[in-house]
């Protein structure tokens, strides 16, 4: 029966061989289900929900694509997604509910203009440099993020930031779990990020700097988020750019991973992926339902090449990681551990087991800065203003704005403006009325 539903000897795989795949994925993306609820409880929402949002939401998407599109490949919150939800709150001051009401119509846009063929237009109007450089600065700002959780810089009167103490017990616990999980990269080992975060976990339990209120427990009630959004606040036209921030990337990361997932496993066929069009509606699918639950958007998971590698072919795979997603949903109090946080030397709250994973995530981000081509200004100016804006400004939307409006006014002074779409001079328009009118 599976051979027959998943195309087990077709592909050249095993059940087997699918399981262990299935669960070196999971082992290698859960980071995600400790750090999203941390992350969303900045916005002001409740961890639990969160979590539980997300491991519902996660395991839907995952079911979807390995029932529907037949790809090993999983599907969970976005890291940048989920801090451009942050920010948009924190810094924009959009309420959490008109963030997830924003997020979603991301999502219903996303599967409205898969159906049309709108999306080839949206990707071609993003150039390579700035394809790249966007990662890059999300990257950057994450790291920021995580250098501050850990107490590793800290605010200073008369400059952005200057370096903390490193003595600090807190700080020593984020630096010592961003060690650790650097050497467990650097060894290839699956996991490397979860198994560095339980690890930081139990040396701040050991210290006595975390208290656990047990590890297992029934799954947290969803009511606090559930059907929170609010969509119609959402459709505000000051909140246009958040809706396209959340769109551009949820098609950017999604197509990015499928075509780089594809490559490794062999899933191309003459440059093109076969069954694209349900894997692109799982993620959108896997979005929509996810802010209806309380999270932010769900993608398409780079970490799914950790079970190519172990020999994934199929959406048997897929079908494997969704099923232990689920059993996460009674991990709440290890989650509410992991993101726990301790008093800071100068006030304020520090989340060094967070804090740890964040800085590889976002050194992990970095290395599509190699794709940018450097030695030509049209492309590198435009590329270093994203880059930079992102975690300098912190905020993506304006990271993305400095890079569009440069790169079409650049291309323009040097009379290459034929190179540009005209998509992508009405996003620097667009772009340009909206720093014009801050």
């Amino acid at each position: 029966m599976l051979d027959r539903l998943f195309g087990l000897r077709q592909a050249g795989t095993t059940v087997r061989t699918e399981v262990v795949a299935g669960v070196t994925t999971y082992a290698t993306l859960s980071y995600i289900i400790f750090v999203q609820p941390a992350v969303l409880a900045g916005a002001g929402m409740d961890s639990g929900a969160v979590l539980a949002a997300t491991c519902v939401a996660s395991a839907f998407a995952t079911l979807l694509m390995g029932l529907g599109a037949n790809y090993p490949i999983a599907v969970a919150p976005a890291m940048g997604h989920n801090f451009f939800f942050l920010f948009a709150v924190t810094q924009l001051g959009l309420p959490w509910p008109v963030a997830l009401g924003a997020d979603f119509l991301a999502g219903v846009l996303f599967i409205a203009l898969s159906t049309v063929r709108f999306r080839e237009a949206i990707i071609a109007a993003v150039p390579p440099c700035l394809q790249a450089a966007i990662p890059a600065g999300i990257g950057l700002l994450i790291a920021f993020v995580g250098l501050q959780w850990g107490g590793i810089v800290v605010a200073s009167p008369g400059s952005l930031v200057r370096l903390g103490r490193l003595t600090e017990p807190a700080t020593l616990l984020a630096l010592g779990g961003f060690a650790l999980i650097a050497v467990l990269t650097l060894r290839r080992v699956p996991g490397a990020i979860l198994l560095g975060i339980l690890a930081t976990t139990v040396a701040g339990v050991l210290a006595g700097m975390l208290r656990p209120h047990g590890i297992v427990a029934a799954p947290p009630s969803l009511a606090p988020t559930f059907l929170r959004l609010d969509v119609a606040g959402a459709l505000d036209p000051r909140y246009l750019e958040v809706v396209l921030v959340f769109l551009f990337l949820a098609v950017f990361d999604t197509v990015g991973t499928l075509i780089g997932i594809a490559r490794q496993g062999g899933f191309l066929r003459d440059g093109r992926l076969p069954r694209a069009g349900r894997a692109l509606f799982a993620d959108a699918a896997g979005t929509t339902l996810g802010t209806v639950l309380g999270t932010s958007t769900v993608t398409a998971y780079i970490e799914s090449a950790a079970g190519v590698a172990a020999g994934g072919r199929t959406g048997l795979a897929s079908v494997v990681t969704a099923v232990l997603l689920l059993g996460s949903l009674f991990f709440h109090p290890l989650a509410e551990l992991v993101g726990g946080g301790v008093p800071g030397p100068s006030g304020g709250t520090l989340h060094p087991v967070t804090a740890a994973a964040l800085l590889m995530i976002g050194s992990l981000m970095m290395t599509n800065v190699t794709l940018v081509r450097w030695d030509d200004p049209a492309d590198a100016i435009p590329a270093f203003l994203t880059i930079a804006l992102m975690p300098l400004g912190l905020s993506i939307a304006d990271g993305l704005a400095f890079g569009f409006i440069s790169y079409a006014g650049l291309r323009l002074a040097a009379g290459r403006g034929r190179e540009v779409s005209w998509l992508a001079y009405l996003l620097a328009a667009v772009f340009a009325l909206r720093l014009a009118l801050a």
